[in-house]
């Protein structure tokens, strides 16, 4: 039986628990086969024939949830996100929160009447501040559940209502201790963490969105020997597009006549723009250098190489398991736990003889200690100082899986171009014939080269102006198209074109062009992609931890070999010749091996290898859809942040571990003393305090990270 493939987009959300409850209702229906994705907010569901898109959607309302169809041919647009909902909220508690925690806090700031106002400021706070908590809370509800939301809101409430209670009761002139700041603070916390991971989960789509807008928008065809320009998504597979210097191929194809040189690094990775004459198959995205061509297109719409690649990077993204937070993981028993622990609490001391004021004293105790203030500050004050520190070393975690997913990482792919090399052309050579200058032989080629379009001549140019040479002007300048340029420099006829060389003494790893005059070649300029100088360190630190780095590239095996052994990659950890579609190949492999990957690139090529490794890392100085894709930025393009952001990652989930025992330590060990009435609610927030003060410290430890 054929299956269909349908994507959806999930609204509603709150925590992890929320998309496995979603998941477990897709899978119920019959023939389903269904994977919910909680950072990006879809499903993507195999079904057969009998399930249609309505039976989806309802299955998903029916968990108390909301989805709509993804159109295969959609293009992806910025879409509303949680954080819109969430700022205000965020903003106006925050503002009300302050005079309620300074007053509440501080007995000299104390007038009569004080607790009215506090109550009245609190209000807002706990009803519509936290209503996104209460609204959740209330859906597990109904559906037998319960999260971090279920705790966080009956623990506001009770601190709320026990203190409503008390300011009623005493007429607001009675010495009851009031929680109305513990309220105010733990919703106002909570939303800022809400809202920051709101704003993480919209940056999901933007690795598709970089990736389509390499495409060109529209091209100029020839029809009836007129040339006309249409919109691309009218191109039609025999089409013959005009492609002028500076512009994008429009789809893929090939060249029917002219010559030009290729920038198709976005693409491929090659670090060299590749030289196109008739006959040449090109691919959409690519730019064109300096010639003007004549394409016939070979593939159009959703058949070409780059929207092959974008389907790769949605697949890759919606393909990575959900990673659930630690504190949602552990909710899933001490939220039930607690419950039931108040609940027996209270009709405990009732059966006992005790008084309703006694009994309900003791079971707000129990919730009041549970009350997960310290354990909603143990995860985001870690990430909080451990990313700000990371920042401040070159480092940008996208997102707090991360920190989970790196845990036992034993390799690192390694992209070649950008990454371990420069990923731009230098002069690495000037080779004079016997009784040549040197000096002379690079400043005749770059002024030739000036007056040239392609990418070589620049390198040539930029080495000469480097060394202090004169770059003379020209007369009679000729371009031979995929063979060199010429031109008449002070008299004298020089000629630069591409080397031959015999393959015996030719360096593959570098391109060489010959310069000649007067009939005869006086030199030969070596131009090539050259290995950073930090390369070799970081390398040699990856090994020290332990980790193997493998180098792994769109180039011939022979070029990549070469920069391996520069960087101090032994030859079996060389991976050539691999296209940008088999680099995401190449992680599912080792994975299958059992290898935990992170995969470091800068390009296009690399953004579906780092959206399917276990953390990928791109470089910041690459492009928006690599970094975009990547887990984890690495701003100054320098690869001794590849280890860095390992071991600050790595110190950061330690971090969180530690906090939250230390927040589960305090509330666990309090619990039974509530229980037992022997921990009034005073204490019960002291030790509250104590515990979310005792995480916050911790957590500022990593601002010493080195």
């Amino acid at each position: 039986m054929s299956l269909t493939v349908t994507d959806l987009r999930l609204a509603g959300m709150s925590c992890v628990s929320c998309a496995a409850r979603i998941e477990r209702g897709l899978n119920a229906l019959d023939g389903v086969s269904a994977s919910v994705n909680f950072a990006v907010e879809r499903a993507h569901v195999e079904h057969g024939g009998d399930v249609d898109e309505q039976d989806l959607i309802r299955a998903v309302e029916s968990a108390g949830y909301h989805a709509s169809v993804i159109e295969p041919t959609a293009t992806p647009e910025s879409e509303e996100s949680d954080e819109d909902s969430l700022l205000p909220r965020l903003a106006v508690s925050a503002a009300l929160a302050l005079p309620i925690v300074a007053v509440s806090m501080i007995p000299a700031w104390q007038f009569a009447g004080w607790q009215w106002l506090v109550l009245a400021l609190t209000t807002p706070i706990v009803f519509w501040g936290g209503y996104p908590f209460h609204r959740a809370a209330v859906r597990a509800a109904r559906h037998r559940a319960s999260t971090m939301d279920t705790l966080v809101s009956l623990g506001t409430l009770a601190a709320y209502l026990w203190s409503v209670y008390t300011v009623i009761a005493t007429g607001g002139h009675g010495h009851g201790h009031l929680y109305f700041e513990v309220a105010a603070a733990v919703t106002v916390f909570l939303l800022a963490g809400r809202t920051a991971e709101a704003k993480a989960k919209r940056s999901a789509g933007k690795a598709l969105r970089s990736l389509l807008s390499l495409g060109a928008k529209d091209a100029v065809v020839e029809r009836d020997g007129v040339e006309v320009r249409v919109p691309v998504a009218e191109l039609q597979v025999g089409d013959v597009f005009v492609v002028r210097p500076g512009e994008r191929i429009a789809t893929d194809g090939v060249v029917a006549d002219g010559a030009t040189a290729l920038d198709t690094s976005a693409m491929t990775g090659e670090s060299v723009p590749t030289d196109v004459g008739p006959g040449d198959a090109v691919l959409g995205g690519a730019v064109n250098t300096y010639g003007r061509i004549r394409v016939r297109a070979s593939r159009v719409g959703a058949d070409t190489q780059l929207a092959r690649m974008g389907r790769l990077v949605t697949e890759a993204q919606n393909g990575k398991a959900a990673i659930q937070r630690l504190a949602d993981r552990i909710s899933a028993v001490f939220v039930p736990v607690v419950l039931i622990i108040a609940a027996l609490t209270l009709f405990g001391w009732l059966a006992a003889g005790g008084t309703a004021v006694a009994a309900f004293t003791a079971a707000v105790a129990v919730l009041i200690i549970a009350c997960p203030c310290a354990l909603g500050l143990a995860t985001p004050t870690a990430i909080l100082v451990g990313t700000g520190r990371g920042a401040q070393l070159g480092v940008l975690i996208k997102d707090p899986h991360v920190l989970e997913a790196v845990g036992g990482i034993d390799t690192v792919l390694l992209d070649k171009t950008g990454t371990v090399t420069t990923g731009q052309m230098s002069v690495v050579g000037v080779d004079p014939r016997d009784g040549q200058d040197a000096a002379e032989l690079l400043s005749r080629a770059a002024a030739v080269e000036a007056a040239s379009e392609h990418p070589l001549a620049a390198a040539i140019v930029a080495a000469a102006r480097e060394r202090g040479l004169s770059v003379p002007g020209v007369t009679d300048f000729a371009n031979e198209p995929g063979v060199g340029v010429s031109a008449d420099v002070a008299g004298v006829r020089v000629r630069v074109s591409r080397a031959e060389a015999a393959a015996h003494d030719a360096d593959v790893a570098e391109t060489r062009v010959d310069v000649a005059w007067d009939g005869a070649v006086r030199g030969s300029i070596r131009i090539a992609d050259v290995v950073k100088r930090t390369s070799v360190e970081a390398i040699a630190e990856l090994k020290a931890m332990g980790v193997r780095p493998v180098l792994l590239s769109g180039d011939a095996k022979a070029v990549a070999d070469r920069v391996a052994e520069q960087v101090g990659i032994a030859p079996e950890d060389v991976i050539a010749g691999v296209l940008p579609t088999e680099k995401a190949d190449v992680v599912r492999d080792l994975q299958a091996q059992g290898r935990r990957v992170a995969m470091v690139g800068d390009g296009v090529n690399d953004s579906v290898a780092l959206a399917t490794a276990d953390i990928g890392m791109a470089m910041g100085t690459g492009t928006d859809a690599a970094i975009e894709a990547g887990d984890i930025t690495l701003v100054r393009g320098d690869l001794r942040t590849v280890p860095t952001a390992l071991r600050l990652s790595a110190r950061t989930l330690r971090t969180i571990r530690v906090n939250l025992f230390w927040a589960f330590f305090y509330n666990v060990a309090a619990i039974p003393l509530a229980a037992l009435g022997l921990l009034n609610p005073m204490i019960a927030g002291a030790a509250m305090a104590a515990s979310s003060v005792l995480v916050v410290v911790n957590s500022l430890r990593l601002r010493s990270f080195r």
